[in-house]
């Protein structure tokens, strides 16, 4: 949002920012539960770790009300939980490659993007909290 929107309507960005969160969040936890359980119910052996991504994407549902909120704990909780499930992807994206299973590698690189969005978002949503919290002449 540009400088002179903000001064017309002051607030809006932060709102705004809030709003994009839990939208990206709930979008997110819909691309992991989507994808997860196409990989597990797609497989012709499938593991029950196939499944961790689909139990991740639920508990970041259940975490939607306290983003919509702005519960400051709910989002740390919602990030550490985005930032791990990003972290863990990479030992099945190398395996994957390393099967040359193109469709699995589609999946988690999907599902990579979608946590790496998520991040963004958490993370400019928690700038923009602070600048609002420690604003000169306030």
């Amino acid at each position: 949002m540009a400088l002179w929107q903000e001064k017309v309507f002051p607030g809006f960005y932060l709102k705004s920012i809030r709003m994009k969160v839990y939208v990206v969040s709930i979008l997110n936890a819909l691309v992991l539960i989507l994808l997860g359980l196409w990989g597990y119910l797609g497989s012709q052996t499938p593991s029950p770790t196939a499944l961790i991504p689909v139990f991740s994407g639920i508990l970041l549902l259940s975490l939607i009300r306290g983003l919509k909120a702005g519960n400051r704990v709910i989002a740390h909780i919602s990030v550490l939980l985005t930032f791990v499930l990003l972290i863990a992807f990479v030992k099945p994206l190398t395996g994957s490659i390393g099967r040359g299973d193109n469709g699995a590698i589609a999946r988690i690189v999907i599902m990579m993007f979608a946590c790496a969005l998520s991040m963004v978002y958490f993370i400019r949503s928690f700038i923009a909290v602070r600048k609002a919290r420690t604003k000169p002449g306030e």
